[in-house]
């Protein structure tokens, strides 16, 4: 098997892998009942690939889209589409292929950005796609096709390789066992309009216990996962991540970078970590971390500019695991991005989808937690964020935001401090 080792290469290894595909195939279905695609340490293959379901290998690091380039930054719909290609293009030239999306991302815009950027300029075969239902959207078990011919059309993929219930927790699992939804994506996989089926969660790891004790079939899981949360009481990603292991499910890691908060540190710990490596940039460290870990196949990494998505790729490029001072010294940076980061925000947006006074509640919350990092108010971006907008005195404390966020942050509590700063 080490002969064929050399045809596993980004550029080529469509040509070569039916030469080996066969084996390892073979491998994997002996491995795990859902033929998972964690086999490389079998065959001591390089551990960016993985084998897909076709026989297709694919490198660990995934597109997420939920944080695209923007024209207009206070406009999230103004995709910067031709930048955004080239990102696309740049992803795949350097071996990449698996692109996340989302109905709600970017207002409903991310979609249509994936159809002119892959859809639009490249054969299906030549990337990956995965979309998720709108499960906040959905009233009624009749809605799943609507929504899901929808993005079938706005994506202009024909199929979707990897699709997923989004954000399944106890409130939007009630209504997902409700209105079908696991059974109708089931049908969808039959028909072969899904390849792979699974959900993301935000929640803790009882009910995500719960879940995939009651649906023993899904195929994969999608997971926030990163060292900063990985002992969180709250998100619990080391109890869901061992949840998910002992049902054998293969695992996608989303927020490896929490929403850029591991790649924006604190001064004092980006110091710490560029004097014991100052090629390394602070986003590789999670990267690795979340990649490293046994049964994740993919890690999503949300990327804007060129340099990070040629940071990232050389990172999956070049992919080892921490060492045990690394380790060590990242103890050091979470007590120090404890000490300075008040607000666990990650930017998901999910609380803007239910704020009836339309408060730009993940901007103001970046915002504050910049003041506690650089003792700066700012109050020239802090009216750019609210202009015609609500402000955060405008908060009825209805706490429908807090139900709808995956970090379960207080956030009428959080909003209060910041209305301290108005004038």
């Amino acid at each position: 098997m080490q002969s064929a080792r050399r045809y596993i290469h980004p550029h080529n290894y469509e040509k070569h892998a039916p030469r080996v595909s066969q084996v390892i195939a073979a491998v994997a279905k002996v491995s795990c009942k859902h033929g998972l695609w964690l086999v490389t340490h079998v065959y001591n293959m390089p551990k960016k690939y993985l084998l897909w379901q076709n026989g297709v290998f694919m490198k660990k690091l995934g597109f997420g889209t939920m944080r695209l380039p923007l024209i207009n930054p206070e406009d999230k719909t103004s995709i910067d589409q031709n930048y955004f290609n080239q990102l696309a293009d740049k992803f795949i030239e350097k071996g990449f292929n698996y692109f996340d999306t989302a109905y709600t991302y970017h207002d409903k815009k991310s979609e249509g950005a994936i159809k002119k950027a892959l859809t639009e300029r490249y054969d299906r075969k030549d990337y990956i796609l995965a979309d998720k239902m709108p499960t906040i959207l959905v009233k009624s078990g009749d809605e799943y096709p609507m929504y899901f011919n929808r993005q079938l059309e706005r994506t202009g993929a024909e199929y979707f390789d990897y699709y997923l219930m989004h954000n399944m927790g106890k409130d939007r699992y009630a209504k997902a066992t409700e209105f079908g939804g696991f059974e109708f994506a089931e049908e969808m996989k039959k028909e072969g309009k899904i390849r792979k089926f699974g959900f993301s969660f935000h929640d803790d790891a009882e009910t995500l216990d719960r879940i995939l004790t009651e649906h023993p079939d899904v195929d994969f899981v999608q997971l926030q996962i990163n060292y900063f949360d990985w002992n969180n009481k709250i998100i619990q990603s080391r109890l869901c991540y061992e949840t998910v292991v002992r049902h054998g499910k293969p695992i996608i890691v989303m927020e490896p970078v929490k929403g850029g908060t591991l790649a924006n540190l604190p001064k004092e710990a980006a110091d710490l970590l560029r004097e014991f490596n100052p090629d390394a940039s602070p986003a590789s460290y999670a990267l690795r971390f979340a990649a490293s870990l046994d049964n994740v196949f993919m890690v999503l990494s949300g990327m804007n500019t060129m340099e990070q998505v040629l940071d990232n790729t050389s990172v999956f490029d070049n992919l080892t695991p921490l060492n045990e001072d690394e380790k060590e010294i990242l103890e050091k940076v979470i007590k120090i991005i404890e000490k300075s980061v008040e607000i666990p925000c990650t930017s998901c947006g999910y609380c803007m989808e239910v704020c009836p006074k339309n408060i730009p509640i993940p901007q103001l919350f970046g915002l504050y937690n910049n003041y506690k990092i650089n003792n700066n108010f700012s109050n020239m971006y802090h009216n750019r964020i609210i202009y015609n907008r609500g402000k955060s005195s405008d908060c009825l404390n209805c706490h429908r935001c807090e139900k709808n966020c995956p970090q379960h942050i207080a956030i009428p509590d959080n909003l209060k401090k910041i209305a301290a700063f108005e004038k």
